[in-house]
């Protein structure tokens, strides 16, 4: 399993939100780099963000949604046309799983399991 897994919910419509661009970026010097992307599969997950034996250093990670496309390809008006969700990650090699609970008007995160 790669060290950040993530998982879209469409809390509107009860199910996996599939077909949803991502791409997790790190900071460094100031700036956003990505180092990764992908594309939400039918069960909401993006498998192949990173290489499952990458280990990411410490420091502040971003994951980006582009929640707007996916809203607009179901013929929906969405107030949030992306989500970004920063989050810092520490030197234990631990795995981060970044859920995403998605509907047109609102979103929520946390850390999952």
């Amino acid at each position: 399993m790669s060290q950040i897994t993530t998982h879209i919910l469409d809390t509107a419509m009860g199910q996996p939100a599939a077909g949803v661009k991502l791409s997790l970026q790190q900071l460094k010097a100031g700036e956003w780099q990505e180092i990764g992307h992908g594309l939400s599969n039918d069960d909401g997950r993006a498998p192949m963000l990173l290489p499952k034996q990458r280990v990411l250093t410490a420091g502040s990670y971003r994951l980006c949604f582009e929640t707007g496309a996916y809203f607009e390809a179901r013929g929906l008006a969405a107030f949030y046309p992306s989500v970004d969700i920063v989050f810092v990650v520490d030197n234990s090699g631990s795995h981060y799983h970044i859920p995403l609970l998605l509907s047109p008007y609102g979103y929520s995160t946390y850390r999952g399991s």
